[in-house]
């Protein structure tokens, strides 16, 4: 079978649907299918790597971003006509939605996958004077139906993100979890080295890995280490991630113990960081997923996380904190959860490691070429799975 996947917002230091593409594609390959990815690019080019063969069409930058994105859908369409795909797989809702079409005259099955949730989006996105005014849920309402009527297949990663579909009635509704790379996060990369690089011995090392972008909201966890100094706890914050917003975030943070690391490149590098750290952050209230965090967990590193975010899901009891949306809470969860006994700690790190086990990249490409074997709604029985949630850091 030949898999054609195409996306937006991917590149070099981009994360998490980088990511995705990559494991789906080694997954699809050493199941014996043929891939070839369609991704913005500098310029056009043809790459050949051991997993896929990648076209780069040439694409301009998306103001305020470190991404480009296809602004020309109709040129993917040309490169579907010559590669001949058996089955399309769109990482995009917004320039490459008409791909769904190209794949409903050439009856090729199609599926969609829903990386982001658009009415948290555009709620975000309202202007705070205009909120509870305009009707953003209707306007994504219409949207959605709109998505999921033109794919086969709608896939969420989460119930968190599904939800807005299950709100449409959309039929065609799949889920598909993402995975960790468990091989390359875990607590074996604890390095004392690196961790005395940055935080004196008697200090709580913080940690976020994310891109800096306002949506993000890694100003809370700026906050949350303003509010630990007030408090008189130790603690140093390290960023690990780039973007637009971090000049202003560097202004917010000035005299704070806070670090700046820029984007890490090297994967051993921010494995060694987040199994260092005592607490990994993840501050940003429209995570549809969380690789970040999930990463952390595999690093046996427990995280806080905003409790409006998809993240809320995978924080079971034991291996971390659910918080409400400021500075003051998320310190409140970290004083919390570095007051515990050192047996206590050691049990949330296990507990911590234990939960992102669930989420092998084996049963996400597994996943997925269920859906592309039988393209539509899922099979009974298969709803999105709720865990018990922990209690709420007041």
């Amino acid at each position: 079978m030949k898999i054609v996947q195409a996306a937006n917002f991917v590149a070099p230091a981009s994360g998490g649907i980088r990511t995705t593409l990559r494991h789906l594609a080694a997954g699809y390959t050493a199941a014996g299918h043929e891939v070839v990815q369609i991704i913005p690019g500098e310029q056009d080019a043809e790459l050949v790597r051991p997993d896929a063969r990648v076209l780069q069409l040439r694409a301009p930058r998306l103001p305020g971003t470190g991404y480009r994105i296809i602004t020309e859908p109709w040129r993917v369409a040309d490169l579907l006509d010559r590669e001949r795909p058996d089955r399309l797989e769109v990482h995009d809702r917004a320039t490459l939605r008409p791909l769904a079409r190209w794949a409903r005259r050439r009856g090729v099955p199609s599926l969609v996958v829903s990386h982001e949730r658009l009415d948290r989006l555009l709620g975000t996105w309202t202007p705070a004077p205009l909120r509870g005014v305009l009707p953003v849920s209707t306007a994504a309402d219409r949207a959605n139906a709109s998505l999921a009527a033109a794919f086969d297949s709608v896939v969420a990663t989460t119930a968190w993100a599904a939800a807005e579909f299950v709100r449409i009635g959309a039929g065609n509704l799949r889920h598909v979890p993402l995975g960790v790379e468990l091989d390359r996060f875990s607590s074996a990369h604890h390095d004392l080295t690196l961790r005395r690089a940055f935080a004196r011995d008697q200090e709580a090392l913080l940690v976020v890995a994310s891109r800096l972008a306002p949506e993000k909201r890694v100003d809370l966890a700026v906050d949350a280490a303003a509010e630990l100094v007030r408090r008189r706890v130790p603690a140093r914050l390290v960023i690990a991630g780039d973007g637009a917003h971090r000049g202003r975030l560097e202004r917010h943070a000035a005299g704070l113990p806070v670090t700046f690391l820029g984007f890490v490149a090297d994967r051993e590098r921010l494995a060694g960081l987040l199994a260092t750290a005592d607490l990994a952050l993840a501050p940003g209230p429209v995570e549809t997923f969380g690789l970040a965090a999930l990463e952390a967990l595999a690093s046996g590193t427990p995280a806080v996380v905003h409790h409006a975010s998809a993240l809320a899901e995978l924080i079971v009891p034991g291996v971390g904190t659910i918080a409400a949306g400021s500075g003051f809470t998320f310190a409140d969860a970290v004083v919390d959860l570095l007051s515990a006994s050192p047996a206590q700690i050691h049990a949330r790190r296990i507990a911590a490691r234990a939960r992102a086990e669930q989420f092998p990249w084996s049963a996400t490409v597994a996943g997925f070429l269920a859906c592309h074997d039988s393209p539509g709604p899922a099979a009974p029985g298969t709803a999105f799975p709720q865990p018990p949630a922990p209690p709420l850091a007041a």
